[in-house]
């Protein structure tokens, strides 16, 4: 913590990036570290490389979140947030060699440690409770906006305080920020009370592609290019999708394959939830991915049966029961 808070006073430009297909924390986490280095008298960029979700579009500085970076020699320092590993950051990661310090702020136990400087806490209810302790310790003012963006990050990665990353700062520093002026009511109808009819109409291809193991277990979604384009959404409508899959009774680990292009080329997005019984961290490591133990994911080039028999040989592994697909 140290060594980055000098540096980041010391850096005059400076790249703030978070991983492609961003979530709440993502974002949240992007936008609080933003404002509090603008404060500083910091020349900042904003950068991530997917569309933003349309749940996250009420928070503030949104539109200076940027999809191009033309010259990365510019900066002086690139912070990245949220990413387990540095390719998380999209087709940028290769750029960031460029720009003299790279400092990776993350909460995910598979975090590879890339950069110069890292400031990793496994213990942290997300990265934005990361960024949150960063900005008081840089003595940067955390306005409204700072803590609509922090708010929003811890609210979204606990599932509205839900899920078991939920500890006591996501609670006192969500008070916090309600006491400088979040209003919480506001901040869950947008993530979770307005939905397109578009994403509605996802929604229900999606639950009609469940797949169950046979002892129940495992529950599979599928999302093709073909549901894209007949319901006219796009990759940041499938945020939340997955919790429908994993709230079936008796379901231990719930997936969801998303296939999307890449350069012309047909790519599979997976993304896994488990109940707490089953670590699918390790699964996306094994495939070059990463996350919690509760929730991780990962990218591949495979075709959907490859990709369903694999995770399901490795279920078999871990659960004793036969975990067939119905």
């Amino acid at each position: 913590m140290e060594k980055i808070l000098l540096h980041l006073k010391r850096s005059n430009r400076i790249l703030v990036a978070s991983h492609v297909n961003p979530d709440g924390d993502a974002i949240g986490a992007l936008i609080a570290l933003a404002l509090a280095l603008d404060a500083l008298g910091k020349t900042v960029t904003l950068y991530n490389e997917s569309p933003i979700p349309a749940v996250y579009r009420f928070l503030p500085a949104i539109d200076r979140i940027t999809d191009r970076v033309e010259d990365p020699t510019v900066f002086d320092t690139a912070v990245i947030l949220d990413c387990g590993n540095i390719t998380r950051v999209g087709g940028i990661a290769e750029a960031l060699d460029r720009i003299p310090m790279v400092i990776n702020i993350d909460h995910h136990v598979t975090n590879t440690r890339f950069g110069d400087l890292h400031l990793i806490d496994t213990e942290a209810c997300a990265t934005a409770e990361i960024v949150y302790k960063l900005i008081k310790d840089l003595e940067a003012p955390i306005t409204r906006d700072t803590a609509v963006a922090i708010y929003t990050g811890i609210f979204t990665d606990t599932g509205s305080f839900r899920f078991s990353n939920t500890n006591r700062s996501a609670f006192s520093i969500c008070d916090e920020m309600v006491r400088r002026g979040v209003e919480p009511y506001r901040v869950a109808k947008h993530v979770y009370g307005t939905y397109s009819l578009g994403r509605i109409k996802l929604l229900n291809l999606a639950l009609d592609s469940i797949e169950i193991s046979r002892d129940g277990h495992l529950s599979i979604m599928t999302l093709t290019r073909d549901m894209f384009e007949e319901t006219g959404t796009h990759s940041e409508d499938v945020d939340g999708l997955i919790n429908y899959a994993k709230r079936i009774e008796d379901v231990r680990v719930a997936v969801l394959i998303q296939e999307y292009r890449e350069g012309g080329r047909r790519r599979l997005h997976v993304s896994l939830r488990s109940d707490g019984s089953v670590d699918v961290a390790t699964i996306a490591a094994a495939y070059g991915g990463g996350g919690h133990p509760m929730a991780a994911g990962f990218n591949i080039d495979a075709s959907l049966p490859e990709l369903k028999n694999g995770i399901l040989d490795w279920m078999d592994k871990r659960i004793p029961e036969a975990c067939g697909m119905q």
